[in-house]
């Protein structure tokens, strides 16, 4: 598949599909394509953050330069820096003022794999390209350059198949965290080899 045949196949999502609850978002991202430019994979990963009493999520400090996106309008991106080497992608939900946020774990990648490769050359297999939170926004160039991109224009968006294609859903607590580390708020294609099993990127 290259950008064009995408392109036909898909729309961008509008910004009413982030402006409800945040588990929901979570699981519905699955299936859908995140795209950055002429690299892109079908999201088959994702971890729910939410507002209130997740003391797992950013937004439990309440605003702060760093999370002031989160509190904004829905359909934007938070890119963030962890354990001072990885970036990782989460997409803004809820209604503006209500905090809420899906972080992108893993993609199956789908067009621009020579660039991924090139960007990821560590990773010795397809599946290892954009298997974690770190290494898709390796292999997809995404960067804190990106942080409050608005995700319904331009090069970083994600996409609806016209046609989605089946599968099982499956559901887990979240990774790597130490609070509220039991809540069944990590969302993931049953049986997709491009899942994230570990934290680090």
């Amino acid at each position: 598949m290259d950008t064009r045949e995408l392109a036909r196949e898909s729309r961008i999502v509008p910004r009413s599909f982030y402006s409800r609850r945040t588990a929901d978002v979570a699981r519905d991202l699955l299936g859908k394509i995140l795209v950055n430019g002429p690299a892109s994979g079908m999201i088959v990963d994702t971890e729910a953050y939410l507002g209130g009493d997740d003391l797992a999520a950013h937004s439990a400090r309440g605003v702060t330069d760093r999370t002031r996106v989160i509190f904004g309008p829905p359909g934007h991106a938070y890119v963030y820096f962890i354990y001072g080497m990885y970036e990782c992608l989460n997409l803004v939900t809820e209604p503006k003022d209500k905090p809420g946020c899906v972080l992108i774990r893993a993609i199956e990648p789908l067009t621009g794999i020579d660039v991924m490769q090139k960007r990821r050359p560590a990773a010795r297999r397809i599946e290892d390209l954009a298997s974690g939170p770190g290494k898709l926004t390796r292999a997809l160039s995404i960067t804190r350059a990106q942080n409050g991109a608005d995700m319904t224009s331009g090069n970083l968006v994600v996409r609806n198949w016209k046609h989605q294609r089946q599968f099982e859903i499956e559901v887990t607590p979240r990774i790597g965290i130490t609070k509220c580390a039991d809540w069944p708020l990590r969302y993931v294609v049953k049986g997709n080899r491009f899942v994230s099993w570990f934290v680090s990127g």
